[in-house]
């Protein structure tokens, strides 16, 4: 799993769309769970019944995400000051753990399935539930793809993860189905089953890295970081950039810099570069929450505290002390 990247919105426009997507999410998953579930009834399909019990988790994991999305786009208040970003980090734990669930289920039904076979019946409405899914799914995750380029959003990311493993086990299911119609037996239908159970756990792992990435605190990826350190050397007078930090929080990042500026300057004089230094990042960042600390170059000792790395740790184009 890669590491986070960036919003590219700010936090207002970020949570709007998020909310939008996820709203749509929902709905989606209500109506292709109800779908299911009528076709399952009638045709006691296993490979079925493994993707009814996907959309069936799916549509908890969007509920879920619905209103994780819209706490963590919560300000700051006193008792969590730097926002409530990482509610979509547990948001992804919570679809994670559902998705194990699902495998789980799936997976006994289709080896009982496969210890005692039972007839498929209704294959026509079966065929017919899973085409109309399948393209209903590609839309939806055709939509979250469009938003996730501009916000980023781990909860947004886990979603969709879980949606394209839809549309693999639709697709299994299908094939499944199809099988045991031309061949008259119940076997292929099973082993579809069994296919989607092993895809869910994939997914699952999947999104629970993502999810752990971002409440470990990961660095956002080399190039944004390379991208911010060129950002503060842009002003000549910004001679060096080191311990930089960062980490995503749902719609927020947060960015930590030391920035080596020129002994003589006078405090107002620094605090004008440090201003200006803030407005780059943020035109570059909009969703960030930036803190800068200047050192007079070539006069400052080693310091930061144990949160630190004891050497300068930034990318090599980064100038040390």
């Amino acid at each position: 799993m890669s590491a986070p990247q960036a919003p590219a919105l700010p936090v207002e426009e970020s949570a709007a769309v998020t909310r939008r997507i996820t709203r749509l999410s929902l709905t989606v998953a209500v109506v292709l769970s109800l779908a299911k579930l009528a076709a399952w009834v009638a045709s006691g399909s296993v490979a079925l019944l493994a993707s009814l019990a996907d959309s069936g988790l799916d549509m908890l994991a969007a509920a879920a995400t619905y209103f994780a999305v819209r706490y963590a786009a919560e300000p700051p208040d006193r008792e969590h000051r730097f926002g409530h970003g990482k509610a979509e980090a547990f948001a992804s734990l919570i679809q994670a753990g559902l998705v194990f669930a699902s495998a789980a289920l799936v997976g006994r039904e289709a080896i009982d399935r496969l210890i005692h076979p039972q007839p498929v019946t209704n294959h026509a409405l079966g065929l017919w539930v899973m085409a109309a899914s399948t393209a209903l799914t590609l839309l939806l995750v055709a939509a979250q793809s469009r938003v996730l380029k501009s916000t980023q959003s781990v909860a947004v990311a886990s979603d969709r993860m879980h949606y394209v493993v839809d549309i693999a086990s639709n697709l299994v299911a299908f094939a499944g189905i199809g099988v045991s119609l031309l061949i008259a037996g119940p076997w292929p239908d099973a082993v579809a089953g069994l296919l989607v159970a092993a895809w869910l756990v994939w997914g699952a792992v999947s999104v629970f890295r993502a999810a752990s990435l971002e409440l470990m605190d990961h660095e956002l990826d080399r190039a944004a970081r390379s991208q911010i350190i060129k950002l503060m050397r842009a002003d000549p007078r910004v001679r060096g950039v080191h311990q930089l930090r960062t980490r995503a929080a749902g719609p927020y990042v947060h960015i930590q810099m030391h920035a080596d500026l020129e002994p003589t300057l006078s405090l107002i004089e620094a605090h004008k570069v440090m201003v200006a230094a803030e407005n780059r990042v943020l035109e570059a960042f909009p969703a960030a929450d930036v803190l800068i600390h200047p050192d007079p170059r070539g006069f400052a000792e080693a310091h930061g505290g144990a949160a630190f790395l004891e050497s300068h740790e930034t990318e090599p184009t980064a100038a040390a002390h």
